[in-house]
């Protein structure tokens, strides 16, 4: 196909462009800030992905790894999986659970801060597993229970998706950067399209909520809220 002038002369344009470390940082600031990978959204070859969403991060009070976010998402999150079921799109959870005597974890896991271990003991933290009352699955759904953040890490998603026949991932859930934004960097490099719920996965930090949303958009996701999402998948289905 010939071009045209204009074309041939933004391709020498192109061609003769000194990449500035400014032409380069307002390129990457783009990205981080409007980025939209683009791909067509198939319910059909969708699947939702409920992250962590158990007694342990979602019931007030009840653990010192309590999300309050996560309690207030309750209602957006069980309203995408009422839609997700009218639409015959695959529900799969994820939770932890006091699996294999704990052997399963990555051995660094002790060593990180981010147990609280100052403000006491949880008794029942890893011991339950259980899928927060509101959003319990239904008796032909999956729960996988996973020893790391990521749902993929060591467990049977991957085969699971792909005996299905799904190709796209829903993610919402908690926590936005670590268990979610995990799962959406594994779903990316196993070569899954991702959609990244940016108002139905929650944080323990809100300061965090952003910069996690810049990365997934410039590099592993489609990051959409709850509106956008059930409008696409609803529509299209019409």
């Amino acid at each position: 196909m010939r071009c045209g002038l204009s074309d041939w002369a933004i391709l020498k344009l192109k061609k003769s462009m000194k990449y500035s470390e400014n032409i380069l940082l307002n390129a990457a600031k783009a990205a981080y800030d409007q980025g939209d990978v683009v791909f067509e959204v198939i319910p059909s070859k969708c699947a939702l992905l409920v992250i962590d969403m158990q007694n342990e991060f979602v019931k007030p009070e009840w653990t010192s790894s309590w999300i309050p976010e996560a309690t207030r998402q309750v209602p957006k999150i069980k309203s995408l999986i009422e839609i997700c079921r009218n639409l015959n799109i695959p529900v799969i959870y994820t939770a932890f659970k006091d699996t294999n005597f704990f052997l399963d974890r990555p051995k660094t896991g002790n060593l990180m801060p981010n147990r609280y271990s100052e403000l006491g003991s949880d008794p029942a933290w890893f011991k339950e597993g259980k899928i927060w009352h509101e959003l319990a699955p239904q008796e032909n759904e999956i729960i996988i229970y996973k020893p790391s953040y990521g749902a993929f890490f060591d467990t049977p998603l991957d085969t699971i998706l792909k005996n299905l026949g799904k190709d796209t991932i829903i993610i919402c859930g908690t926590l936005t950067n670590y268990c979610c934004g995990m799962t959406a960097r594994q779903g990316y490099e196993r070569g899954y399209k991702v959609i990244f719920g940016s108002d139905i996965t929650s944080i323990d930090d809100p300061s965090m909520r952003e910069p996690e949303l810049k990365v997934l958009r410039k590099g592993f996701a489609k990051v959409m809220d709850l509106e956008s999402i059930s409008r696409v998948l609803q529509f299209i289905n019409e």
